[in-house]
Protein backbone atom coordinates (compact mmCIF):
# COMPACT_ATOMS: atom_id res chain seq x y z
CA UNK A 1 0.00 0.00 0.00
CA UNK A 2 1.37 3.10 -1.12
CA UNK A 3 -0.52 5.81 0.69
CA UNK A 4 -1.73 4.80 4.38
CA UNK A 5 -5.79 4.23 5.01
CA UNK A 6 -6.95 4.94 8.54
CA UNK A 7 -8.77 1.47 9.75
CA UNK A 8 -12.51 1.87 9.63
CA UNK A 9 -14.24 0.31 12.58
CA UNK A 10 -17.62 -1.43 11.67
CA UNK A 11 -19.53 -2.26 14.56
CA UNK A 12 -21.40 -4.52 12.46
CA UNK A 13 -19.76 -5.90 8.84
CA UNK A 14 -23.27 -5.40 6.92
CA UNK A 15 -22.09 -1.26 7.16
CA UNK A 16 -19.51 -2.28 4.78
CA UNK A 17 -21.56 -1.15 1.96
CA UNK A 18 -22.11 2.63 3.31
CA UNK A 19 -18.56 2.96 2.60
CA UNK A 20 -18.48 2.67 -1.19
CA UNK A 21 -15.45 2.85 -2.58
CA UNK A 22 -13.42 4.40 0.12
CA UNK A 23 -13.54 0.41 1.49
CA UNK A 24 -10.66 -0.58 -0.75
CA UNK A 25 -7.92 -1.20 0.29
CA UNK A 26 -8.82 -0.53 3.87
CA UNK A 27 -8.02 -2.43 6.62
CA UNK A 28 -11.81 -3.02 8.78
CA UNK A 29 -11.64 -4.22 12.29
CA UNK A 30 -15.69 -5.53 12.76
CA UNK A 31 -17.50 -6.80 15.80
CA UNK A 32 -19.35 -9.24 14.03
CA UNK A 33 -18.46 -13.00 13.80
CA UNK A 34 -16.56 -14.04 10.71
CA UNK A 35 -19.34 -16.52 10.23
CA UNK A 36 -20.89 -17.39 6.36
CA UNK A 37 -23.38 -14.57 6.31
CA UNK A 38 -21.34 -11.81 7.76
CA UNK A 39 -18.40 -12.64 4.96
CA UNK A 40 -21.07 -12.22 2.47
CA UNK A 41 -21.12 -8.54 2.86
CA UNK A 42 -17.81 -8.53 1.97
CA UNK A 43 -17.39 -10.82 -0.53
CA UNK A 44 -20.62 -8.78 -2.48
CA UNK A 45 -18.91 -5.43 -1.58
CA UNK A 46 -17.40 -4.71 -5.19
CA UNK A 47 -14.64 -2.63 -3.21
CA UNK A 48 -12.34 -4.97 -1.66
CA UNK A 49 -10.88 -3.97 1.78
CA UNK A 50 -6.92 -5.06 2.13
CA UNK A 51 -7.81 -6.75 5.64
CA UNK A 52 -10.99 -7.60 7.67
CA UNK A 53 -10.67 -8.71 11.12
CA UNK A 54 -13.94 -10.30 12.77
CA UNK A 55 -14.63 -11.73 16.20
CA UNK A 56 -14.76 -15.42 16.42
CA UNK A 57 -18.25 -15.69 18.26
CA UNK A 58 -16.62 -18.72 20.04
CA UNK A 59 -16.41 -20.75 16.87
CA UNK A 60 -19.13 -22.84 17.31
CA UNK A 61 -20.95 -25.97 16.04
CA UNK A 62 -19.32 -26.48 12.97
CA UNK A 63 -16.99 -24.11 13.06
CA UNK A 64 -19.86 -21.32 12.23
CA UNK A 65 -17.70 -18.78 14.43
CA UNK A 66 -14.96 -18.62 11.09
CA UNK A 67 -16.88 -20.21 8.00
CA UNK A 68 -16.25 -16.37 6.44
CA UNK A 69 -12.35 -16.61 6.43
CA UNK A 70 -12.13 -19.23 3.65
CA UNK A 71 -14.31 -17.07 1.70
CA UNK A 72 -12.62 -13.60 2.19
CA UNK A 73 -9.76 -16.41 1.22
CA UNK A 74 -10.99 -17.25 -2.55
CA UNK A 75 -11.59 -13.24 -3.29
CA UNK A 76 -7.70 -12.60 -1.94
CA UNK A 77 -8.75 -10.32 1.34
CA UNK A 78 -7.36 -11.01 4.10
CA UNK A 79 -9.60 -12.54 6.83
CA UNK A 80 -8.84 -12.77 10.45
CA UNK A 81 -11.27 -13.66 14.00
CA UNK A 82 -9.92 -12.23 16.97
CA UNK A 83 -11.14 -14.38 20.09
CA UNK A 84 -14.61 -13.88 21.44
CA UNK A 85 -12.69 -13.73 25.45
CA UNK A 86 -10.72 -10.90 24.34
CA UNK A 87 -12.68 -8.20 22.89
CA UNK A 88 -16.71 -7.87 23.07
CA UNK A 89 -18.66 -9.17 20.25
CA UNK A 90 -20.60 -6.83 18.27
CA UNK A 91 -18.09 -3.89 19.40
CA UNK A 92 -15.26 -3.01 16.89
CA UNK A 93 -13.60 -0.80 19.17
CA UNK A 94 -12.77 -3.18 21.44
CA UNK A 95 -11.86 -6.00 19.09
CA UNK A 96 -9.12 -2.59 18.46
CA UNK A 97 -8.43 -2.29 21.57
CA UNK A 98 -8.27 -5.58 23.03
CA UNK A 99 -8.52 -8.13 20.40
CA UNK A 100 -5.88 -11.00 20.48
CA UNK A 101 -6.11 -13.06 16.83
CA UNK A 102 -7.17 -16.41 16.93
CA UNK A 103 -7.50 -17.65 13.60
CA UNK A 104 -6.20 -16.23 10.44
CA UNK A 105 -6.77 -17.14 6.20
CA UNK A 106 -4.04 -17.50 3.83
CA UNK A 107 -3.45 -14.17 2.74
CA UNK A 108 -3.31 -13.26 6.40
CA UNK A 109 -0.83 -15.83 6.62
CA UNK A 110 1.14 -14.39 3.89
CA UNK A 111 1.22 -10.97 5.53
CA UNK A 112 2.42 -12.49 8.70
CA UNK A 113 -0.43 -12.02 10.99
CA UNK A 114 -0.51 -15.52 13.19
CA UNK A 115 -2.57 -16.36 16.29
CA UNK A 116 -1.58 -14.46 19.27
CA UNK A 117 -1.09 -11.52 17.42
CA UNK A 118 -2.82 -8.14 18.92
CA UNK A 119 -5.50 -7.00 16.62
CA UNK A 120 -4.11 -3.51 17.33
CA UNK A 121 -0.44 -3.78 16.72
CA UNK A 122 -1.35 -5.61 13.57
CA UNK A 123 -3.45 -2.45 12.56
CA UNK A 124 -0.75 -0.01 13.40
CA UNK A 125 1.24 -2.00 11.14
CA UNK A 126 -0.52 -1.40 7.99
CA UNK A 127 -2.36 2.22 9.14
CA UNK A 128 0.09 3.89 11.35
CA UNK A 129 -1.32 4.85 15.04
CA UNK A 130 -5.00 3.40 14.83
CA UNK A 131 -6.65 4.94 17.81
CA UNK A 132 -5.43 8.37 16.41
CA UNK A 133 -7.47 7.89 13.10
CA UNK A 134 -9.55 5.26 13.21
CA UNK A 135 -13.06 6.22 11.18
CA UNK A 136 -16.31 4.45 12.55
CA UNK A 137 -17.55 3.77 9.72
CA UNK A 138 -20.99 5.41 10.18
CA UNK A 139 -22.85 6.55 6.66
CA UNK A 140 -22.18 10.29 7.89
CA UNK A 141 -18.63 10.25 8.34
CA UNK A 142 -16.45 10.08 4.92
Amino acid sequence: MSARHAPVLLDSIALVSTLGEHSAGTVIVSGSHGGVSAASFVVDHPHRPLIVFFNDAGIGKDDAGIAGLPMLEAIGVAGCAYSHVSARIGEAADGLANGVVSHVNGPARAMGIQAGDRVGARVAERCGSPAAAARTGRPDEP
